[in-house]
């Protein structure tokens, strides 16, 4: 089963982060890199990245076949998207345990979210 984990963070969490000493920043970091190496030595790992700050998001829509554009997240959003991973794992309950050893999940959310199945929808 595909799992999406979503991890997401604050203005203000983003902020405390970058206004930690340099080496616990690098340990921050360097967890990220052991989990990834983890996850690549089990084979669970499709593909995981950091996102952008949310300050160069564009958003799209389309409408009367116009498309328009808007610079940035909603204001009102509190928690913004970070980064994520796609995974490939037996189980919810793997995702999980995977999730648990992000960083954030100690002071922030971290979302684990299947993937949907369309063929369920097909003819």
């Amino acid at each position: 089963m595909k799992f999406l984990v979503l991890i997401y963070d604050n203005p203000a969490s983003r902020e405390v982060f970058l206004s930690l000493p340099a080496e616990r920043r690098a340990a921050g970091l360097a967890a990220y890199r052991a989990l990834d190496e983890e996850l690549d030595a089990t084979g669970e790992k499709i593909v995981s990245s950091p996102l952008a700050y949310p300050e160069h998001t564009v958003q799209v829509r389309v409408a009367d076949g116009a498309t328009m554009t808007t610079d940035g997240p909603f204001a009102e959003v509190k928690e913004q998207l970070a980064g994520f991973y796609l995974l490939e794992c037996d189980s919810q309950q793997r995702a999980v345990e995977i999730a648990a050893k992000v960083p954030e999940a100690s002071f922030g959310v971290v979302e684990v979210r299947p993937l949907m199945d369309l063929s369920a929808f097909e003819g």
